[in-house]
């Protein structure tokens, strides 16, 4: 009697076994979201230190940009629309992953990557371009750390995405029941072309006022 008891037992817990593991899968993403979150409002700290410096240096210099350190307009434009416009192809990625279209997650994944990676051609086209560097001024010092910082960023998002890809090659990796590392890279592309927003504001349209 005895026995049976713990044969029955037994079975119980290898029966359910998936059942718990599942439970305690499903546990621990919105941890690494939070964590994700978390870096991410460090980051806007951080981000948000360099505004304030270049407003307050704005504020103070009889002259803002310093002759001979004007910014154009076009290809930064140009490079908005794009990075802006990835925000909604990369989110179709995540749709389609809830509803276990891996194929679709791929083919916008891998659209939104051409995108970020035009977005640093044109930034990097518009450094050889301008015609000052880092060290000319103090304008210039705030362009280039602000936008090249922020161009990094970029470069981390595509890494994020190209991972994604990747381990999109696994069968049954992503699904529509476990997709936090699509959701993770999303968030962090969202975040990267809000910053981009205001920096696009103070740098290359209140400049112009």
């Amino acid at each position: 009697m005895q026995g049976s008891t713990v044969s029955t037992d037994a079975n119980y817990t290898e029966a359910n076994a998936p059942v718990v593991e599942a439970a305690h899968h499903e546990e621990h993403p919105d941890l690494r979201v939070w964590g994700l979150l978390t870096f991410l409002a460090s980051e806007s700290l951080m981000f948000g230190g360099f505004f304030a410096a270049y407003l307050f240096l704005r504020g103070i210099a009889t002259q803002w940009p310093p002759e001979g350190t004007e910014v154009e307009l076009l290809v930064p434009a140009i490079n908005t629309v794009i990075l802006v416009s990835s925000s909604f192809v990369i989110h179709l990625g995540d749709s389609a992953i809830k509803k276990d279209d891996v194929a679709g997650l791929r083919k916008w994944y891998i659209l939104t990557a051409i995108m970020g990676t035009i977005f640093l051609a044109g930034q990097i086209y518009e450094y050889k371009t301008l015609g000052y560097g880092l060290a000319s001024n103090i304008f210039a010092n705030c362009f280039y750390l602000m936008t090249g910082f922020h161009g990094l960023h970029v470069f981390v998002g595509l890494l994020l995405i190209l991972g994604v890809l990747w381990r999109s090659r696994r069968p049954n990796h992503y699904s529509a029941t476990k997709h936090t590392g699509v959701e993770m890279a999303e968030i962090y592309w969202h975040f990267v072309d809000i910053i981009w927003i205001v920096l696009f504001s103070l740098i290359y349209i209140l400049t112009r006022f």
